[in-house]
């Protein structure tokens, strides 16, 4: 009569299905008795690396924070920045921040010049230079204006008339005593001789006998040479009367803007940058005082943008690049939107007749020059994503330099009406935030990254559950109450808050750091006591803000259930089955996961193939699962092929698997599935198991172990409670079980039951009833075992096999 095992001794000890968070250990009522929380949980290792990355000011020692998301990345940045900064100028240590301007480049027009000066001094520059040319529009006019300037201009106007008509009048006189006339008009001189006091016609001068012109006409040459050498002398007196009048503008113009400009002179007299600009604007105003004197247009030209109008005045104007005048402390910058004209400015531009045209007004400013002396921080994955973008970023770290410029012409297009601003110098330091893969990715295949994010600030998900941290949990509660507006919790509350915390770290030794999702619980949780009318938030709620939020996201899990009642999906949950177990899977939607149970069959016949899986076969098996199966050939060899081959053919599959299979926490069912086609033992079928394996054995733990279970559950209440269904899982996995309560309840009650095993052997006697046999001095199993049945069954394969080997008229 063949043994039967008691599963019992395997079965997990309530205590050890759920951990209950004591309310003891808190000295409150509610969280309304409690100090907000005032630092950082379970983050030493990231804080310390962020304190040491603000503290080491030296080129390439910027900071990447890793981590999931919801760790509190930003958070915790943001509040060191801050402490840090408040901690310096607290010691007495000032930060030199400085404005900056665009102004016009007299000397290259296309590359406007940029100006440094104190924090605080661009907006009154603009609003000086602003004052000067309102200035210099009143009085340029008033000078030129004046009595005295025309006087000056009309005394030299006299003199010049004066001195012209002398030279005529000489000139003249000289003709007429050789009986010649001087004839001026726009085309020239001509001397033309006199007949009577009057011009001789041509004809009859050219009827006079050559005696007697011969000698007029040597006259009229000679006259004509002195003609050209007044008209000499003439154009000489004019050039004199130019230089004159210019000479007079001039100095009109200097006395028009000496006081004007004197004023702002003493203004910036300890800039020298500031002054270089002045002095040449001076200059430029003094050979452009047509400027000045040109009547105002009364309208503007509707077909010409206001600004165009008034580029001849451009050079007196100031674009106020980046303005610190507001700030007490360096710049803190986060661009959420890192694209290129965001994070390196862009140049502005306006069309005009067909194009486009621009000018130094319409430089903008990006994230990097605003956080010019202070703190920069991105999200790596908005970067990458943005051409470009990553690139130009490595280039301004290393040049320390950082130039407006349009992408366009790094990409091969042509940019309109290109211009280059000078570049302008930064100094800050960049903190970028991601995962912890683009960090590996980076640093293995970006040859500049490590030299320039020297520190890594890493971000865990979770941290130790003690007793200090759990109140800190409370004081973090009582700051989201606080920042949220929410009603207060209770101390159920918080220890159901706790509980959840625990259970979404998988280990009841770990609290979760992720405080994103944990601080959507407390909003719902508060929803749903204002919907209960009652004061305080309490674990009741915390629980229906659980559960809601699952039944909001469990469409697809309540579908599969369904199609496992319907029978679509062939789920057996009682009686037992030759080569066959459930199996579990977890089910991963992104944001909610749940289990599901999978049939899993194997077939033993006589062969040399080893273990076939058949999803790898049809390509639907990742490689982990790949390396979970021929793991079992391991074992198989190891255990049963010591005195013979392993002469075995094994085909495993999942049953109704149509996308895909991955992981090896099945790989122990599989196992299962083969030893009981071999020893031709019945599997129960209302126990699931999950489960790795490895070569010797040994049940390894697994993920997932808490959803697996209740998706088990979930189909064997639909189904019918029977008392004898229950779930067998890794005795490595039992610290991470945070069950729900209705299958502690039940588990109790010994309608549900849960195993916990270390190795195959164990688990196939609970599955099977059946005790596994361990190896006896000989070599061989007790009589009846598992282990004895299936050896037998290997040893029968190999000698039929050796059979076929040598028969000369078979062949294999």
């Amino acid at each position: 009569m063949r043994k039967t095992v008691k599963v019992k001794k395997y079965a997990v000890p309530i205590e050890k299905l759920r951990w209950v968070c004591s309310q003891d250990i808190f000295a409150f009522e509610c969280t309304s008795d409690i100090e907000p929380l005032k630092e950082f949980i379970g983050q030493t290792r990231a804080i310390d690396s962020i304190k040491f990355g603000l503290a080491v000011e030296r080129s390439g020692y910027n900071l990447f924070l890793t981590g999931l998301t919801g760790t509190g990345k930003a958070a915790t940045i943001k509040a060191h920045l801050e402490r840090f900064i408040a901690g310096k100028q607290g010691k007495g240590m000032r930060y030199e921040l400085h404005d900056w301007c665009y102004v016009y480049n007299f000397s290259e027009p296309d590359q406007p010049r940029i100006l440094r000066m104190p924090q605080g001094m661009a907006r009154t520059f603009s609003s000086n230079l602003d004052a000067l040319l309102k200035k210099l529009r009143e009085e340029i006019p008033k000078t030129f204006g004046s009595e005295e300037y025309n006087k000056r201009k009309q005394n030299v106007m006299q003199d010049h008339q004066k001195r012209y008509q002398e030279a005529i009048d000489v000139l003249e006189q000289e003709a007429a005593r050789n009986s010649l006339m001087v004839q001026l008009s726009p085309m020239g001189a001509a001397v033309v001789p006199l007949a009577d006091g009057k011009p001789l016609p041509r004809e009859e001068f050219l009827a006079k006998p050559e005696s007697e012109r011969e000698p007029i006409e040597a006259k009229r040459l000679e006259i004509m040479r002195k003609v050209e050498e007044t008209y000499s002398r003439l154009r000489d007196l004019e050039k004199e009367v130019g230089e004159k009048m210019k000479e007079i503008e001039q100095k009109a113009g200097e006395f028009a803007v000496a006081n004007p400009f004197e004023e702002i002179f003493n203004q910036y007299r300890e800039h020298p940058d500031i002054m270089d600009f002045l002095t040449q604007l001076k200059e430029y105003t003094l050979s452009r005082l047509d400027l000045f004197l040109q009547a105002q247009p009364t309208a503007q030209m509707p077909s010409i943008p206001p600004a165009l109008q008034t580029d001849a005045i451009m050079a007196y104007k100031v674009n106020i690049f980046i303005d610190n005048s507001s700030l007490n402390g360096p710049p803190i910058v986060i661009e959420p939107n890192p694209n290129w004209f965001n994070i390196f400015g862009k140049i502005e531009r306006k069309a005009f007749m067909g194009t486009y045209v621009s000018d130094h007004t319409m430089i903008k400013s990006g994230a990097v020059q605003k956080a010019n002396g202070g703190y920069l921080i991105l999200n790596i994955r908005d970067v990458l994503i943005n051409q470009g973008v990553w690139e130009g970023l490595k280039r301004v770290i290393r040049a320390k330099e950082v130039r407006v410029e349009d992408p366009w012409e790094q990409l091969g297009f042509l940019a309109p009406q290109g211009m280059k601003a000078q570049p302008m110098p930064v100094e800050f330091k960049i903190i970028v935030m991601g995962d912890d893969t683009l960090y590996q990715m980076l640093t293995l295949y970006d040859e500049d990254f490590w030299e320039m994010f020297k520190v890594k600030s890493d971000f865990d998900s979770h941290m130790e559950r003690s007793d200090e941290n759990m109140r800190s949990f409370a004081c973090f509660i009582r700051t989201c109450c606080d920042d949220e507006k929410l009603k207060p919790f209770d101390r159920s509350g918080v220890a159901k808050v706790i509980e959840y915390a625990v259970r979404s770290t998988g280990d009841q030794e770990r609290l979760s750091a992720r405080f994103g999702p944990l601080k959507d619980l407390l909003v719902e949780a508060d929803y749903w006591a204002r919907e209960a009318n009652r004061e305080m938030i309490s674990g009741e709620d915390v629980e229906k803000a659980a559960r809601e939020k699952v039944h909001r996201l469990d469409l697809v899990a309540e579908r599969m259930r369904q199609m496992i009642i319907d029978g679509t999906l062939m789920i057996d949950v009682k009686g037992a089955v030759t080569g066959q177990v459930n199996g579990l899977s977890v089910y991963d939607l992104g944001i909610f996961s749940f289990g599901h149970p999978n049939r899993i069959t194997a077939k033993t016949f006589l062969g040399r193939r080893g273990v076939i899986n058949i999803e790898r076969e049809s390509q639907m098996s990742g490689r982990i699962h790949d390396k979970g199966v021929l793991i079992l050939s391991g074992y198989l060899g190891w255990k049963y092929a010591q005195n013979k081959p392993l002469s075995l053919s094994a085909s495993i599959c999942f049953e109704q698997s149509y996308s895909g299979v991955e992981g090896d926490s099945a790989s122990s069912t599989e196992l299962y599935a083969i030893m009981s086609s071999l020893s031709g033992l019945p599997i129960r079928q209302d126990i699931a198991v999950t489960g790795s394996v490895n070569q010797k054995g040994e049940v390894q733990p697994i993920g997932g172990v808490n959803q697996k279970i209740e998706g088990f559950f979930d189909i064997c209440t639909a189904k019918g409670l029977t008392g004898k269904q229950g779930v067998m899982i890794p005795s490595l996995n039992a610290r991470h079980l945070m069950l729900r309560e209705d299958v502690v309840e039940a588990v109790k009650a010994g309608t549900f039951h849960l195993y916990e095993v270390k190795t195959v052997d164990q688990g196939i006697e609970i599955l099977t009833g059946v005790p596994a046999g361990e190896r006896q001095s000989d070599g061989t199993f007790p009589e009846g075992t598992v282990n004895a049945l299936m050896d037998k069954r290997l040893r029968d394969y190999a000698e039929r096999m050796r059979g076929y080997m040598t028969s000369p008229s078979e062949t294999f």
